[in-house]
């Protein structure tokens, strides 16, 4: 009898290699949040073609436990970014937040590390609220009111309290508050204020000073001095009589109190650290020949180093620099440039923090084969220590592209740059599909970081992507920033109009094969572009994108509003109105010829949902092919990893459609 089966195994065995193919998986089901207009269904094999690209994650340095080396992290294991803790260099991340929505920052009380303050908002609204978390019980409470627009937490020198700004009074202006942490009842305004750009930078030394932002602009900024028994106020940086306008952030009062230190681009084109003497208000700039921004920078617990990064074209450098404050003007000494094993090349470094009692600097670092990573460096023991090791799919490192740095002519003679992700000339022959990503901002800039989906549209579908970095980005001084204000909107959409003309002399890129793609000010840089240069595309992806500039700043909300007017112009001047209306995507839907797939969260502060809900409508009374896919519990891009896996499903699908045939 057995002998017969195993013959009839033999038999039947050839036959299976005949079989028909395993019938076809049913269409993906979109998750209840997401409501899908116009897409077609997304085949049930996509999500295990697209596999494990969806599937890397990063991780991001929060804070430094002050009584031991242990740090809080920020990191995926589910659907949302939520906080970890890493007690050594490759360590376990035990995770200590459990939420739907991400949580958006934590910081140590810093002298005990008993408890921290984390950030969190809800369904993407930005509405952010403060929460204490007590290590020992794992309890939550509640810091703020559960209404407005919270900033995180600044400590004071002595760790009994806190400073933040809300928008509870208005809706619209962020006023300073204190609190002790641990008695929610001593919550207390300190001092009203008028606009949205407030923002508290730190507390003196005796803690009986705040040291105060106020931002106009992108290119505008002031610092001052808030009394914290009194909320009164003194400028430090007083607006120039004569209208120059200069930019200061990322301020830190000096370890003496009798200073501070500061980003500034006075006197320069690009953002140097600056001390500040309070008494008399000289400047002393400590990078005095700089031809790059400083991109982020921290003082040491003892005051005694800074360490600083440098933005050379979208790629970061890392310095640390002894601090010289005796026998004569504020200088840095002797610097140092960590060393990487291997070495690192393209990379973005940010987060620089210094351990307030030890001689210990983290940072995160991310490149173009990997995604952000927490790292730390000492003098005391030089070689740089990774804290972790941010997965990314089961997929080496080596399988990602490093990017090249390119750059163009554009229209008046100026030169534009970008990054060019290509695809391996081995797997892939001939011109290939381009990919154009603009940036948001419109003050952001492109830079080489991991791309994560996005790789898989480079090694699986074989297309090109470049990141443009067109007038009115950061990184290329404060003269290039604002190239593109007000009146000036529309040179930007010919910086693409001249990329368009580059990619033409390029062999190995299909430029009769193009889309158009990006995310906020990005996505109204793509409608721009469907609007202006339809024949050059073949479809358009606008993510949270502005389809009337006008409406946009009518409907944002309202702490953005006068932020936003800098940059874009005012919308109730006549003049600006009408220049807004004229080149609005929405007013020019017969200029769209190509298929448009639009995303949108709809609990979005920043672009409102109705802007893309009307350009969605006026494209379907034109017949135009329009995919509509909004996030409802969602806000400015997609954050939780289930609607950004349909979301990049559909991204695929549309570009099989529209670009790859």
């Amino acid at each position: 009898m057995n002998r017969m089966l195993l013959l009839a195994s033999l038999v039947v065995a050839p036959l299976a290699a005949f079989a028909a193919d395993p019938p076809a998986k049913p269409p993906l089901t979109p998750a209840d949040s997401l409501v899908v207009d116009g897409i077609p269904p997304i085949p049930g094999e996509l999500p295990e073609q697209v596999g494990r690209y969806t599937e890397s994650r990063a991780a991001l340095m929060e804070d430094w436990n002050p009584k031991s080396q242990a740090m809080l992290i920020s990191t995926r294991f589910a659907d949302t970014n939520q906080i970890h803790q890493v007690a050594q260099p490759g360590g376990a991340r035990r995770q200590l937040t459990f939420f739907p929505d991400r949580v958006d920052g934590a910081s140590f009380e810093p002298t005990k590390g008993d408890y921290f303050i984390f950030v969190k908002g809800a369904g993407g609204n930005e509405f952010t609220q403060n929460y204490r978390y007590d290590l020992a019980t794992g309890d939550v409470t509640l810091l703020t009111d559960g209404k407005s627009k919270n900033s995180g937490p600044r400590w004071s020198t002595k760790g009994d309290r806190v400073a933040y700004t809300s928008t509870r009074r208005d809706g619209a202006d962020t006023d300073i508050y204190l609190e002790a942490p641990l008695d929610p009842k001593t919550d207390h305004k300190l001092a009203d204020l008028k606009g949205g750009g407030w923002q508290v930078e730190d507390w003196s030394p005796d803690d009986n000073q705040l040291l105060v932002l106020e931002e106009i602009s992108a290119n505008e900024s002031y610092l001052w001095l808030f009394s914290t028994q009194t909320g009164e106020r003194k400028a430090i940086t007083p607006r120039d009589e004569k209208g120059a306008k200069v930019s200061y952030s990322h301020a830190q009062f000096a370890k003496d109190g009798k200073g501070i230190f500061a980003t500034t681009d006075r006197d320069s084109e690009f953002q140097r650290i600056a001390h500040i003497d309070l008494a008399s208000g000289k400047h002393t700039f400590l990078s005095p020949d700089a031809k790059f921004d400083v991109d982020d920078w921290d003082l040491s617990g003892d005051g005694k180093s800074i360490a600083y990064t440098l933005n050379e074209s979208g790629r970061s450098t890392l310095h640390i620099a002894s601090l010289s404050t005796t026998n004569g003007p504020v200088a840095l000494q002797n610097p140092v440039e960590p060393k990487f094993e291997p070495p690192q090349e393209n990379v973005v470094i940010n987060g620089l923090r210094w351990h307030q009692r030890e001689n210990l600097l983290a940072f995160n670092l991310s490149g173009a084969r990997s995604p952000s990573d927490v790292y730390s460096w000492s003098p005391d023991s030089p070689a740089v220590k990774r804290w972790t090791e941010s997965e990314t799919g089961g997929l080496p490192s080596t399988n990602f592209v490093q990017p090249k740095l390119v750059s163009w002519k554009s229209f008046d003679g100026r030169e534009i740059s970008g990054f060019l992700y290509q695809p391996d000339p081995q797997k892939f022959s001939g011109p290939r599909p381009v990919i154009v990503n603009i940036h948001g901002g419109p003050e952001g800039q492109a830079r080489p970081i991991f791309l994560a989906r996005n790789n898989y549209l480079i090694n699986e579908l074989g297309c090109a992507i470049i990141f443009p970095n067109v007038r009115g980005s950061t990184g290329y001084g404060k003269s290039f920033l604002l190239l593109d204000n007000g009146f000036k909107r529309e040179d930007t959409y010919k910086d693409i109009n001249a990329l368009f003309d580059w990619i033409e002399t390029q062999p190995q890129l299909a430029a009769n094969r193009i889309m158009v793609t990006g995310g906020s000010y990005g996505g109204h840089m793509t409608l721009a572009v469907a609007t202006y240069y339809a024949d050059r595309i073949r479809c358009a992806l606008d993510v949270v994108g502005i389809s009337n500039l006008r409406t946009f700043l009518e409907h944002t909300e309202s702490y953005r509003r006068d932020l936003r007017r800098v940059e874009y112009g005012d919308e109730r001047d006549p003049k600006m109105r009408e220049f807004m209306e004229r080149t609005a995507p929405m007013n020019n839907i017969a200029k769209i010829t190509k298929p448009l797939f639009v995303v949108a969260g709809a609990n979005d502060p920043r672009v409102p949902k109705s802007e893309a809900d009307q350009i969605v409508k006026a494209l379907k009374e034109k017949s135009i092919p329009v995919w509509y896919l909004v996030g409802k519990d969602e806000g400015h891009g997609f954050a939780k990893k289930k609607n950004a896996d349909f979301q990049f499903y559909s991204t695929v699908q549309f570009m099989r459609e529209f670009l790859l045939k």
